[in-house]
């Protein structure tokens, strides 16, 4: 068994021993938060390849912890703006598990520096204490003057828009490597799919052999059978598919990134899909799990733009 197998399985025995533990206490009792920090700021120095099978877990188990953009998103932004006193000031923090973070990337927000004050909204943010954000080529970080919940469809992964009115910002780094922030977060994002697509099919498949219909399990039945050989075959290349982005070197990570987030979306809202189709009548009940799982593949499906978007950037890429 490797690091990165025993890890996911501590994991997935927390999270089903004390799914109602907090932040703090998860982050903290596990050490996940730094996974991706330098050990010289109290990290694990870790890469990519422990993220995502942290990230994986928590997918499956539909967890609300902040980890995609606090471990992620906000880790990844102050390693890549490169300002020691930054760094020496979060990384420590947010490796602790002692505050939570969200980053707004180019384009998440109209905001504009001047004279060192910041305005504008972000209109969709994952929720997080800290708040670091891009603008004018730089990263900074600046506490917004409102905080506006939204009332989304997935209450599992909070979003709040973030008002800035001419409010002080304090320096975190530069800002010329928020791309590479983006497609880690594309990339934990994928894997977190990929659990949440495994577990609907894990749902499916034992729900196929425990359901009987006219004296058999209705997984018996050949129309059954092939949704879940194609389910299967579905969930499979999904791994490969985040797993290559978590794998991928400093020159491939772009590309590996765009196909994980196209990739597993449409994979995570098909299994999903065919999730409630196999339960029948009691997949589309209030009590029953699935329909939490179809709604977190629909938010994930637009959290860092819809798969369209991502193969869009592909071909880009690969077709200049």
């Amino acid at each position: 068994m490797t690091v990165t197998d025993e890890l996911r399985d501590v994991v997935r025995s927390y999270l089903a021993d004390r799914p109602g533990a907090s932040w703090g206490m998860f982050a903290g009792e596990l050490g996940v938060a730094g996974l991706a920090v330098p050990e010289e700021y109290g990290g694990a120095g870790c890469g990519p390849a422990e993220v995502a099978a942290v990230a994986e877990e928590l997918g499956r188990a539909l967890s609300p912890h902040p980890f995609l953009q606090t471990a992620v998103l906000a880790v990844e932004a102050v390693k890549a703006g490169g300002d020691a006193a930054a760094m020496a000031r979060l990384l420590p923090v947010l490796a602790g598990g002692g505050r939570s973070a969200t980053v707004a990337l180019p384009g998440d927000g109209e905001l504009v520096l001047e004279d060192g004050l910041l305005s504008g909204v972000v209109p969709y943010a994952p929720a997080g204490e800290l708040v670091l954000v891009y603008a004018a080529g730089l990263l900074m970080e600046a506490e917004p003057m409102r905080r506006a919940p939204h009332r989304t469809v997935d209450e599992s992964r909070p979003l709040e828009e973030l008002t800035f009115e001419r409010v002080p910002v304090r320096p975190a780094g530069d800002g010329s490597g928020w791309t590479r922030v983006r497609d880690l977060g594309v990339a934990a994002l994928a894997a977190e799919q990929t659990g949440g697509a495994a577990r609907c099919l894990e749902m499916a498949t034992d729900h196929a052999r425990s359901r009987h219909q006219f004296g058999r399990p209705i997984g018996s039945f050949q129309a059954v059978k092939h949704k879940l050989a194609d389910l299967l075959l579905l969930v499979e290349s999904a791994r490969s598919a985040a797993l290559g982005a978590a794998g991928a070197g400093e020159a491939d990570l772009e590309e590996a990134a765009a196909i994980a987030g196209s990739y597993c979306s449409e994979a995570y809202l098909t299994a999903a899909g065919e999730n409630i189709q196999i339960h029948g009548g009691i997949g589309v009940t209030w009590e029953h799990p699935a329909h939490r799982y179809f709604k977190r593949a629909t938010s994930d499906a637009q959290l860092f733009g819809p798969p369209q978007a991502h193969r869009a950037r592909l071909a880009a890429r690969v077709l200049g």
